[in-house]
């Protein structure tokens, strides 16, 4: 396991609960890829509510099982490995937005 202590950085990429990758739902493709490209660790959020640049207002719903719910996947690594892999994952977006910033790693590891 790498050491991952102090600075590094955080990347947020915010998608949809529909955005896809061919036949794979977005949020799962990124984490494949992130894993494959053995960075320290991925987390899907999932909002409960959103809107993005078509300002079409997403929500959860008790009765709306198909609502498209704001997704965010949280990556932190060193600015490094987010410079290389930017591009792919630029290639697998049709939309979103992708935001950095410098994150002070204190603990990393496993039990």
């Amino acid at each position: 396991m790498t050491k991952l202590i102090g600075e590094q950085v955080l990347m947020r990429i915010f998608i949809g609960e529909s955005d896809r990758h061919g036949h794979q739902p977005l949020s799962e493709a990124l984490v494949e890829l992130l894993r494959r490209e053995q960075f320290a660790g991925a987390t899907v959020l999932r909002g409960i509510c959103g809107f993005g640049a078509t300002r079409v207002y997403h929500s959860q719903k008790l009765l709306d099982l198909s609502a498209d719910l704001p997704l965010v996947v949280e990556v932190v690594d060193s600015q490094e490995k987010i410079d290389a892999i930017m591009p792919r994952i630029d290639a697998m977006m049709a939309g979103g937005m992708i935001t950095l910033e410098k994150a002070t790693v204190i603990r990393y590891g496993h039990k």
